[in-house]
């Protein structure tokens, strides 16, 4: 089994006046050549936005771009005309394929909004470009892993549908509560850790910690004092 431990207090950071923002991987002005990425995983962003603030129009292509809010309401709007405002247990996933162009603004004037945003390398490029988006019960994801995005479509429980081999799961787990997550051979596992204290296969994990997992037959996710995560199976 390989295992590697990404501390939150070594990720790239940045303090702007509207913006606080860590990186788990390279991105923006923030370069390290031993994270990159992990697998098709390239992109982990953990933001605050001030209230009415926000990224500006900006472009983007050959991505797969998932957003995770935790608290607050993010106002998106997209060159497809998509506009919408949503908070916690929404996903929004959207294929840049061969271009797209969007703006993400906190839609609040009073309360910061904290998100996570996911970018996945598709496995083909200039596809076209699409939105999607869905709300789920929090209860699905409460002592259990509720998977919010995949390959496939999933005909029990909706998921997005990204163009890549990579399946994301949810899951709230409460103090002393386990999951167990099987691993097939030859997949990798990243657990982010989006707030509170866990262990996995034994590692304690803080808020803003992550995990990386390879060659491994299952994954035990235990809630050290509660919290939630995020699990990424990856080809």
């Amino acid at each position: 089994m390989a295992t590697t431990i990404r501390r939150a207090s070594e990720r790239g950071h940045a303090k702007h006046s509207w913006l606080e923002t860590y990186h788990t991987f390279t991105f923006a002005g923030y370069y390290d050549p031993a994270h990159m990425g992990f697998r098709s995983l390239r992109v982990l962003n953990d933001d605050t936005i001030a209230p009415g603030r926000g990224f500006g129009a900006h472009a983007h292509r050959d991505m797969e771009i998932v957003t995770y809010v935790l608290s607050g309401q993010l106002e998106h709007r997209d060159s497809m005309g998509e506009r919408h405002v949503f908070g916690a247990n929404v996903i929004q996933a959207m294929s840049a394929g061969s271009g797209i162009v969007h703006s993400e603004f906190n839609a609040s004037k009073t309360e910061p909004v904290h998100l996570l945003q996911i970018w996945i390398e598709p496995s083909a490029e200039d596809l076209p470009p699409s939105y999607q988006q869905f709300e789920f019960d929090p209860a699905e994801k409460h002592g259990k892993l509720r998977r919010i995005a995949g390959p496939t479509p999933d005909a029990a429980q909706r998921a997005a549908v990204i163009h890549q081999d990579a399946h994301i799961f949810a899951a709230v787990l409460d103090t002393g509560k386990t999951i167990r997550y099987p691993l097939a051979s030859g997949r990798h596992a990243w657990v982010q850790v989006a707030w509170g204290e866990v262990a996995v296969n034994g590692e304690p994990l803080a808020m803003g910690d992550a995990i990386a997992v390879s060659d491994a037959p299952a994954l035990t996710i235990a809630g050290t004092s509660g919290g939630e995560i995020l699990l990424f199976d990856l080809s």
